[in-house]
């Protein structure tokens, strides 16, 4: 009887440890096509939502084999191997897997259908690092200005969004989607209890606390969606927001740009019009996926690939050119050189370009940044409540976003891809764009009444 106890404490023991172990690897597997598909373009009501058909009606967008899910044939049969399934992605068609044994992904990699893998992650070293951030102490006491706009009237009146707002158009009707990496206390902020959050998604961990991650998207965030008069009205107070969750702070590897290709996917199919995502990505824990400046094509990396289609789904894209002006790299980072989106420098209240605020051109010679918003001393709300200001592309990037938000609410015949040539026009250096301030600053009143 001792020796069945015995056995039987051993199985528990056994299974307990295997329940706890984790994946310590993370692959990126890409696939042939798209065969076996249960799905047909004839029919997309079973795989795309009714807002995301309906904007590819309103702007003459055909739907095509990208917009198809990945082949669940494949997926089982990947998953058969023994690996886990993390994340897919239907536009570029790959699929992400877990798992702790290589000869399983070489396996894999034999499979006929698969055209290449690649790792994307590796496990920390110190695993006990992976733990959320303690709430921060709410204080919930912001300076209130005289003003209705607070503190935030400035940056909105850089680009002379105030007249927008004036006319109506406060971005009421629109949905933006902003990725990043947490939104620290958004549930509990007094002043940014009355935005319209639609919903929130996590691409990193399912079982996180998407409020109780990196504060990141806490700032961004508030820079387009507060609307609490007096203390601060963002650039696009009255629309609809989605708050996804793609980076990972704790390390910084590629499969992040598997997650943030799962979100703009995600956002697409619950129907937004625009993105904010204040990411970008060049340097990483694993230095030989490090990338160069001849990578910034818009197509080497897997974030810009999927950044240069949305604007192709009928989504407008607005993203951070990144803040290495300064130091040795200089250039944006991806999705910055994407092709069809407008990436944002920073700067300052006088119109001059902040000395962080990284520079194009792409590769492959296309002008980057698109347009500059404020990024220096941009005022935002923190996670204890109050408002502070902060630098960085991060910031510039939801600044503008709400304004194009606010300009196509006013110009609602247009395509994305057109939303975003009219903001570049309506630069202060559209006659002569740069690789610093690209096409400028741009006047969205001009760009409205220029194209009503």
């Amino acid at each position: 009887m001792k020796k069945i106890v015995t056995l039987c404490l051993l199985l528990i023991t056994t299974i307990g440890l295997s329940a706890q172990r984790q994946d310590t690897l993370k692959y990126r597997i890409s696939l042939r096509d798209k065969a076996n598909t249960i799905y047909s373009l004839d029919h997309p009501e079973a795989f795309l939502s009714e807002k995301a058909i309906a904007r590819r009606i309103k702007q003459g967008i055909g739907i095509d084999s990208t917009d198809l899910p990945v082949s669940q044939r494949y997926v089982d049969n990947i998953a058969a191997q023994g690996v886990d399934i993390v994340t897919r992605g239907k536009w570029d068609n790959f699929v992400t897997v877990s798992c702790n044994d290589t000869t399983l992904i070489d396996k894999i990699a034999q499979l006929p259908f698969v055209t290449a893998v690649e790792k994307v992650w590796i496990a920390p070293q110190d695993s006990n690092s992976k733990v959320a951030p303690k709430r921060d102490l709410l204080v919930n006491k912001p300076k209130k200005f005289d003003d209705v706009y607070g503190g935030g009237m400035q940056q909105i009146e850089l680009n002379n969004g105030i007249k927008l707002h004036n006319e109506g158009f406060r971005g009421q009707g629109m949905t933006i989607a902003v990725i990043d990496a947490g939104y620290h206390n958004v549930d509990k902020i007094a002043a940014m209890r009355n935005i319209n959050v639609v919903g929130v998604k996590d691409f990193v961990n399912s079982k996180a606390d998407i409020y109780a991650e990196e504060n990141h998207g806490t700032g961004v965030f508030s820079c387009m969606a507060m609307n609490t008069p007096h203390v601060m009205i963002g650039t696009a107070p009255e629309a609809s927001y989605w708050l996804l969750r793609s980076e990972d702070g704790y390390s910084e590897h590629l499969v992040e740009q598997d997650y943030w290709a799962a979100a703009v996917e995600f956002a697409d199919s619950v129907g937004v019009d625009l993105i904010n995502t204040s990411l970008g990505y060049y340097t990483f824990d694993d230095p030989s996926k490090n990338y160069q400046l001849r990578h910034l094509d818009g197509n080497y990396a897997l974030i810009s690939r999927q950044a240069s289609k949305v604007a192709d789904k009928g989504m407008v894209l607005v993203c951070s050119a990144g803040n290495s002006g300064a130091g040795s790299w200089k250039k944006i980072t991806p999705p910055g050189d994407a092709d069809n989106v407008l990436t944002v420098g920073a700067i300052n209240k006088k119109g001059s370009l902040a000395p962080f605020s990284s520079i194009g051109n792409t590769a492959d010679g296309r002008i980057k940044p698109d347009v500059v918003a404020q990024g220096f001393e941009t005022l935002l709300m923190g996670t204890d409540g109050n408002l502070r200001k902060a630098n960085g592309t991060s910031f510039a990037s939801p600044v503008m976003c709400g304004l194009v938000a606010c300009l196509w609410q006013a110009l609602p015949g247009l395509t994305a891809k057109q939303i975003i040539d009219v903001v570049r026009q309506s630069g202060d250096r559209a006659i002569f764009p740069d690789n610093i301030y690209g096409y400028g600053v741009p006047d969205v009143w001009k760009a409205y009444q220029n194209n009503k």
